[in-house]
């Protein structure tokens, strides 16, 4: 399973595939069939990709990666809408039992399966996953915004206004 190049964007609802970056953040489109296309600034939104996602687990993290396999071999898959707590936090300890009960609540089960219905359609759920990226051959569109993010370079400040005449006529009037 590909999940490279898919996020989640803090405060916006589904998935996005990342698709380039300008310079005032990364262009996302839906997953949807709409395909609408939206920028995000680099230094508010919060993104995750799906690929580095990871679940609280008893005995370490489980990643979201291998949740999804689980979940494709499993035989009913509740509705994330209609099911309650209960009915969410039994599927999901069918499909990953080592997950930490107390910290992973019901809402994160019905992101994850509400994730997971939106690309089991997708051809990338069926690809093969691409081997790890290697430290400083990142894609270049993440790359230099992570570096930049992540170094605290700051873009140059803008230029503030000079005093304008009506001051310096002022202080010559008072003179």
């Amino acid at each position: 399973m590909n999940l490279r190049g898919l996020v989640s964007v803090s405060g916006k609802p589904g998935l996005f595939k990342l698709i380039g970056q300008n310079k005032s953040g990364f262009i996302l489109e839906t997953l949807d069939e709409l395909k609408n296309k939206i920028v995000v600034n680099i230094s508010t939104a919060k993104m995750a990709s799906l690929e580095d996602i990871t679940v609280f687990g008893e005995s370490g993290d489980l990643k979201l990666s291998d949740i999804f396999e689980k979940i494709k071999a499993a035989k009913n898959i509740p509705d994330p809408k209609s099911a309650d707590g209960k009915a969410l936090s039994e599927f999901f300890t069918e499909v990953a039992p080592d997950h930490d009960e107390e910290r992973v609540y019901s809402s994160d089960i019905k992101k994850i399966i509400t994730w997971y219905n939106t690309i089991s359609v997708l051809p990338l759920f069926t690809e093969a996953t691409p081997e790890p990226l290697a430290e400083g051959s990142a894609t270049p569109a993440i790359s230099e915004a992570t570096k930049k993010h992540e170094t605290g370079a700051k873009e140059k400040p803008k230029a503030t206004k000079a005093a304008g005449k009506s001051t310096t006529r002022l202080s010559q009037k008072s003179k």
